[in-house]
């Protein structure tokens, strides 16, 4: 008999989190979403809410969790800097207390732990593509520290129960990646410039449109968690996951408004504080250890999906 793995997702109605959820009951798991709806939705796991082996629980992690599972991907914690920066306290505590939490959980039920960490680990790099050993460049007292130190203190705990409790840990730096569900307001570069240019406003671009980015295709991105996970327990990481392919924040603009056939023009605002020049991933590592993994979705192929996604809540939301 076929005894399904059960797995936690933390933050599982969220933008990655539900994309993972969906993954993991399409592979044979019985899968339990935790997540407070901060930034996370109902609509996000609305194709999941009937499935027998799905099960949602409104939790917030920076509280301890008393369930049973197999594995834990802790994904919970709002991720752009509008969100983050709404409550820098809040956010601090849940990539905290939220670790703190899920690897005391993750130590009772003996689980395999993953942990989402992020590329904003590195700061304002000034190493380029970044690798896992660079350490950063981050600034401990900007607006964007509850994140980026928030992060950096729970990669700092994965490895402290590793050493000290023997846990089985996975840490993945992710890198920019976009898709349906992005949050429409979350004031990322993509789900902005796509909002901007299906209602034929303006589209904002901050300095010269210089500064670069790497952007993965949402599917990619869960199929390296997936590899990361099943990986043997010698295997810790940080793996940086996402896409080595960069371009300008301008080019970015451009592509979208010609996907979308807009008439929207380009308008000029000052840089945010700490904003990073550069970022781009060195996946060396990862293609190494996850059987050759790599991104494989075209940037013109992802934007059209996320497109036609967000056409669709437009649609809605009339």
């Amino acid at each position: 008999m076929h005894v399904r793995k059960r797995i936690i997702v933390t933050g599982g109605a969220g933008f990655l989190g539900s994309h993972l959820c969906e993954r993991l009951i399409a592979s044979g798991a019985d899968v339990l979403c935790v997540d407070n709806f901060f930034t996370g939705t109902k609509d996000n796991i609305e194709g999941l809410l009937g499935n027998p082996h799905f099960e949602v629980i409104r939790h917030d992690v920076t509280f301890p969790l008393y369930v049973e599972g197999d594995e834990i991907f802790n994904l919970a914690c709002p991720a752009s800097p509008i969100h983050y920066q709404f409550d820098p306290v809040q956010t601090t505590k849940t990539s905290v207390h939220g670790a703190i939490n899920m690897l005391g959980l993750a130590k009772r039920i003996r689980a395999k732990i993953f942990q989402a960490s992020t590329s904003e680990v590195y700061g304002d790099p000034e190493v380029h593509p970044q690798t896992e050993d660079y350490r950063g460049h981050v600034n401990p007292l900007g607006p964007r520290a509850c994140y980026d130190e928030g992060k950096r203190c729970a990669e700092t705990l994965f490895f402290d129960y590793h050493r000290q409790h023997g846990l089985r840990i996975k840490v993945a730096r992710i890198f920019n990646t976009y898709g349906p569900r992005m949050h429409p307001n979350d004031g990322r570069v993509v789900s902005n410039f796509i909002v901007q240019a299906l209602q034929g406003h303006d589209i904002t671009i901050y300095g010269e449109g210089q500064q670069t980015r790497s952007f993965c295709y949402v599917d990619d991105l869960i199929e390296g968690f997936l590899r990361l996970m099943a990986t043997d327990d010698s295997v810790t990481g940080p793996v940086n996951l996402g896409n080595p392919v960069e371009m300008t924040i301008r080019e970015l603009a451009e592509k979208v408004i010609d996907l979308t056939g807009s008439k929207s023009k380009l308008v000029h605002k000052p840089l945010p504080q700490d904003d990073p020049t550069q970022r781009c991933p060195d996946i060396t590592f990862a293609k190494k250890l996850l059987g050759g993994w790599q991104p494989k979705v075209q940037l013109d192929e992802g934007l059209k999906k996320t497109i036609g996604y967000f056409e669709g809540l437009l649609r809605k939301t009339g």
